[in-house]
């Protein structure tokens, strides 16, 4: 038997291409491309082949190879990006173009996210909200609530590393560069033993490696941030070095002369630099950083003001080794930094409160094929985890908490093909965190059949635990604050089943269709009954909760052709519930009822579409509708006289159950043109014209109520009005 193993990268810039297809034509046998761009094909009969290798965007490729008996061929194959050849493309198949759909996975090609029409700024995670299944809290939150999940519920990995607040601009937008990407995936549910420690959902996002063959960059000019990106060959490898910086600063000037509450002080940042080394043709290493941050200094009236200084650092350091033509590994380092210190000011006194986790650890993972048939994986990931969480009032500490703990997960799983119809992924994932001695046990499983050519069934069912909990603030990112379970505050844990069907309906279409149901226990959160945490046990700053959620998703796709894009529709229900929410008493005992989260909504429909006028010009335009978020509607108010810590009557709202109505349906259309050209024949260049809410919906945000009229007087707080938008981009 024979064998065939490399890598699939970018002819014009040596970039390793993640989830390419790669065949042998006669035999009908395939794989893809891992995360590091190596693929193996083994216990191939010798003869003579037509191999193909094919990824979206790029011109398929075809070469003829003759394998002898016992030989292991290494070929590293280079796709040329398909406007490289305009008129001259052949297209892939129907059938490789369906190898990509596994189940619960999605992916935003980089070239989309700069593209889509965008508040000021092109953004990843404004990108992955336009998904199925995945929905956005407002115009002014960039947090993924992916299938009835909050945003803790996500787990992002920055090159293997975990990014614990992603967000910039009072979580406006995300801290991901988008020069700097190179691919992002999103597994909505069901993923596989290989991730863990959230309930819901995990988001992959890998930097660039560096162009390995000529120095190359570009530059962005934009109205919110401006972006610089450089990166080329060196001796042994390539290196990337990204940033971006905020511009808005001049803009704020001006207003701050003209309005009151403008931030006295404003500016983010965001560093990203790679730098990879080829030490032979089985032996690469790469060595990977981001550092970004947020320092914000807003007045909120007379002798009163809130600062905000909050970001990430992250490290990773990953060596992957070709051991055989049936055995890959890597190894990575990672150190992830979180910091967030918001203070306030009133008539001279300050609150300050301070949240840091440092997080370092070491994995390593492992892939074998022992047979054509097998794909055996394993890894294990262990490290150190500190959460420091500490309270001050007017100088003076009143609460802090320092947790301190070491965690380890291993997992094992298998993708079997049983027959050329059935695929069997079964897998385990233990996870172990010594803070209160938790020894969990995740199984996964997914099945998948294919009936034909053009179908494919598909089943998954997992079960999650996660050891974290994220204390969201909606109006400001700035203050969210992540606790973690210890002795006495278990893990949350909950399970997740999905059925799924995948079809090329037409030509150059895709049809995604999936109903997910699942379940959260345990949810911890610090108690709102809660007055004073001094003096109390960690513990005791919590209650529990538990939730649900369920949904249908359609997802069709046009991939090709002069006019592109997608529509993608959700049906979805989630809910929560926590003891003293929903009934006639409003305490910590009563035993709760369900209400849906401020998050949830039952209709959500995107789409997005994309126009090429001519090869200069680009139309791009996204609709969006949501059914209204949930919202607390007040029924009356109430004075309460002779209060002994104030002086008169407070006013306070009177109300039934929690999130018990809507606001009105929300909707937007976004339009954008791009005009394609050069730099004084330097580079290429692009301008990028937007409008966006282009016909001014108002959507409302809240309610604002004004107790001083009789009856009480309701405002309408809306969203953003008609934004026009300009960029100009130069690559070279």
């Amino acid at each position: 038997m024979a064998a065939v193993n490399g890598y699939i990268s970018d002819s014009q810039t040596g970039e390793t291409l993640i989830s390419a297809n790669i065949a042998l034509l006669e035999i009908n046998r395939g794989s893809s491309s891992n995360t590091s761009g190596y693929f193996s094909l083994t216990n191939i009969p010798p003869g003579t082949y037509t191999l193909a290798a094919s990824f979206v965007g790029y011109q398929r490729f075809e070469m003829e190879i003759e394998l002898e008996p016992g030989q292991s061929k290494r070929l590293d194959i280079e796709l040329d990006p398909t406007g490289l050849l305009l008129e001259e493309i052949v297209v892939e198949s129907d059938i490789e173009a369906e190898e990509r759909r596994d189940i619960g996975i999605s992916q935003i090609q980089t070239r989309q996210i700069k593209e889509l029409p965008a508040v000021l700024e092109p953004d990843v995670f404004r990108s992955v909200q336009l998904l199925p299944g995945v929905k956005a809290a407002s115009d002014f939150s960039s947090g993924l609530y992916v299938r009835g999940g909050s945003p803790d519920q996500t787990l992002i990995l920055l090159d293997e590393t975990t990014v614990y607040n992603p967000s910039h601009f009072f979580g406006f937008y995300s801290t991901f560069n988008p020069d700097a990407v190179k691919d992002v995936r999103l597994y909505k549910g069901g993923y596989p033993a290989r991730y863990g420690g959230r309930l819901g959902s995990v988001l992959t996002v890998y930097n660039k490696d560096g162009n390995r063959n000529e120095f190359g960059g570009s530059v962005s000019l934009g109205l919110l941030a401006s972006r610089v990106l450089a990166e080329g060959p060196h001796s042994y490898g390539s290196w990337m070095l990204a940033v971006r910086r905020s511009t808005l600063e001049p803009a704020l000037a001006v207003l701050r002369r003209q309005t009151d509450n403008i931030p006295d002080n404003f500016y983010f940042l965001d560093i990203n630099g790679k730098v990879n080394f080829d030490l032979s043709d089985n032996d690469r290493v790469s060595l990977a950083f981001y550092s970004g941050m947020d320092n914000v200094l807003i007045p909120i009236f007379e002798d009163a003001e809130v600062g905000l200084k909050y970001g990430n650092r992250t490290f990773s350091a990953n060596w992957r080794h070709i051991f055989s033509d049936r055995l890959f590994g890597t190894l990575t380092a990672t150190g992830s930094y979180y910091f967030n210190e918001p203070q306030f000011r009133i008539g001279g006194t300050p609150f300050e409160r301070n949240n840091e986790i440092h997080d370092y650890s070491i994995k390593a993972d492992f892939e074998y094929l022992p047979n054509e048939n097998n794909i055996l994986s394993a890894g294990i990931w262990s490290g150190l985890k500190t959460l420091d969480f500490q309270d001050k009032f007017d100088n003076q500490v009143t609460f802090d908490n320092l947790i301190e703990s070491q965690y380890t997960s291993a997992y094992l799983q298998n993708r079997w093909t049983l027959h050329d119809q059935w695929i069997l992924e079964a897998g385990i994932r233990g996870n172990y965190f010594s803070e209160g001695n938790y020894l969990r046990i995740d199984p996964r499983i997914s099945l998948e059949h294919r009936p034909g050519e053009r179908l494919r069934l598909q089943a998954a069912y997992g079960r999650y635990h996660q050891f974290l909990s994220l204390i969201t603030n909606e109006a400001f990112a700035g203050f969210d604050l992540w606790l973690t379970t210890d002795e006495g505050v278990p893990p949350s844990y909950g399970d997740q089943f999905i059925l799924g069907a995948k079809t090329i309906p037409l030509s150059n279409y895709a049809l995604d269709v999936e109903v997910y149901y699942r379940t959260m226990r345990d949810l911890f959160e610090l108690n709102p009954f809660m007055t004073d945490a001094a003096g109390l046990e960690y513990p005791e700053l919590f209650r529990f909760g538990e939730g649900f959620a369920y949904g249908f998703e359609l997802y069709l796709e046009r991939q090709r052709g002069d006019i592109t894009g997608f529509i993608g529709y959700t049906f979805g229900i989630t809910k929560r519930k926590f003891p003293g929410f929903n009934t006639p008493v409003l305490d910590n005992t009563s035993r709760g009822r369900f209400y849906p989260p401020k998050y949830d909504r039952t209709h959500d429909l995107n789409l997005v579409l994309n126009y090429d006028l001519s090869t200069n010009w680009r139309i791009n335009s996204v609709f969006s509708f949501a059914t209204g978020q949930a919202y607390t509607e007040p029924t009356g108010r109430m004075q309460i006289a002779n209060q002994p810590w104030s002086d008169g009557t407070r006013d306070t709202f009177v109300v039934e159950r929690l999130n018990n109505t809507r606001l009105p349906s929300y909707h937007r259309l976004d339009f954008g043109v791009s005009r394609y050209g050069t730099f004084f024949g330097m580079g290429e260049a692009e301008w990028q014209f937007q409008m966006i809410n282009a016909y001014s919906k108002r959507n409302i945000w809240f309610y604002q109520y004004d107790f001083d009229e009789n009856p009480v007087e309701r405002n309408d707080v809306t969203l953003l009005p008609v934004l026009p938008s300009i960029s100009y981009t130069v690559n070279f």
